[in-house]
């Protein structure tokens, strides 16, 4: 009768050296000589540096909103919009003069409608004097926010006037974009006065889609210089880890985004045909090689995951709850104040940009918890599937280290939940230590040495 307990005993025997060493590692004691590698000035200032963003977001909202609310109170944005019928009239004007000098031209006799302007024209360049004039006024508190904090903290390297042409830039591109964006939404508000919401929400995840596509190929090189990662050990191990989960390799991008900044980071960006990953020379300079492959293992599971297109739905997704809530509120504040703003006619006027504006400003706001857990949950799996594709639990504990340059490293639960668009870096060195444990046999606990203490800038 003890024979049938033999396989039993050998089973419990061969599990012994596991149960070791899950006893003899420990999960919290090894997240703690991680996150006490931070201590003194620097972890006093990236504290500073993360917590002031909280009220950015609040200070940002206000700024956003006053400005608007400026535009509406000197009826500027009616100017906006006479000036576009102007422009559209006397170009329409000229088209009709040209046609009656043409001595071929039909009709030429015939009685000639009144002259209308183009609704799509006026709305271009309501929108263009719109992104011009919020340029210019918010440009103090976009000095004060992206230049002045950033160098006070020490995590910006580039100059004022260096600064200043890459904002130049941005402001280009979006005088592209936010006009025709405007054209095509105020155009649908026209065709479709009472459901207008339901089609607008189209043209804003066709932005998205197109905007996506399109940035990695034309407008990400405007600001920073892309190149093929160099051939060597990096490229060769990075290039294995993708291979191992099917993950087109031929192109590995590195970009020179130090001059901008020190921060490290690697991104996944595109879609289809311009989906690609990339890291930045800060991340190759600055890291291991074992960092190095637990961010682009992390950065391999935004691929595999199909995150970018999750992130896609869920901004369409969120669009179409702030179209329907702008298609009701709007209107309401139009029929109250429309006449005390200028003269605005309705939600289709393209005078009325700046109230819906205003309401995007406070949505958004209001929807920071909501879309940084949805970016946060994201980040976690991608965090899990590096972990297993990379295989470098301390590398990645090291790089979450590194974060806290810009990061609060341990923040509260709730704290977390509320302004964290990632994991914390406390809540990705114990997942490392998890996956240590749980895969690592005769996992050892690292010792690290304290990170370098710097000092917060006078103003």
């Amino acid at each position: 009768m003890r024979h049938k307990f033999l396989p039993l005993a050998i089973l419990a025997l061969a599990a012994l050296p596991t149960a070791a060493h899950a006893a003899g590692f420990d999960v919290e004691t090894a997240t703690r000589a991680w996150l006490d590698t931070l201590q003194g000035p620097a972890r006093a200032k990236s504290d500073a540096y993360f917590e002031g963003g909280y009220w950015l977001v609040l200070w940002g909202t206000l700024v956003s909103v006053l400005i608007d609310g400026l535009l509406l109170r000197f009826g500027l944005s009616v100017k906006f919009r006479n000036w576009g019928t102007n422009v559209s009239l006397r170009l329409r004007k000229a088209l009709q003069k040209a046609e009656e000098a043409n001595p071929d031209g039909a009709g030429k006799d015939e009685p000639k409608p009144e002259l209308k302007p183009s609704m799509a024209m006026v709305t271009w360049i309501s929108a263009l004097c719109y992104s011009l004039a919020g340029f210019a006024l918010t440009l103090p508190w976009s000095i004060y926010t992206g230049f002045v904090r950033q160098k006070r903290y020490d995590l910006m390297n580039q100059s004022f006037g260096d600064w200043l042409i890459d904002g130049g830039k941005g402001l280009a591109i979006s005088l592209v974009i936010f006009p025709l964006l405007a054209m095509a939404v105020y155009g649908v508000i026209r065709r479709f006065p009472k459901n207008w919401w339901v089609a607008a929400t189209g043209v804003v995840a066709a932005f998205l889609a197109f905007g996506m596509l399109l940035g990695p190929v034309y407008i990400s090189p405007l600001f920073n210089k892309y190149t093929e990662l160099p051939a060597g050990p990096i490229r060769d191990r990075i290039v294995a880890m993708a291979k191992s989960k099917n993950i087109p390799s031929e192109h590995i991008y590195l970009f020179d985004a130090s001059k901008q900044s020190k921060a490290i980071s690697a991104n996944v960006s595109g879609i289809g045909p311009t989906m690609r990953i990339s890291l930045n020379d800060n991340l190759l300079n600055r890291s291991t090689p074992q960092e190095i492959a637990a961010v682009m293992g992390h950065e391999m599971g935004h691929y595999v995951l199909g995150h970018v297109w999750w992130g896609l739905a869920f901004f369409s997704g969120l669009a179409a709850l702030a179209l329907f809530l702008l298609s009701r509120i709007a209107p309401a504040l139009i029929a109250r104040y429309g006449a005390r703003w200028g003269g605005i006619r309705d939600i289709g006027d393209p005078a009325s940009i700046p109230v819906l504006g205003i309401l995007i400003a406070l949505f958004s706001m209001l929807a920071t918890p909501l879309t940084n857990t949805l970016i946060r949950v994201d980040e976690s799996q991608a965090d899990a599937f590096g972990l297993d594709v990379a295989q470098e639990p301390d590398g990645f504990a090291s790089v979450a280290m590194k974060l806290s340059e810009y990061r609060k490293i341990e923040p509260g639960p709730v704290e977390e939940m509320l302004f964290y668009d990632h994991p914390s870096g406390a809540t990705r060195v114990r997942m490392s230590m998890q996956w240590k444990k749980d895969h690592v046999p005769d996992a050892q606990m690292v010792v690290p040495p304290p990170m370098p203490q710097a000092a917060l800038k006078s103003q």
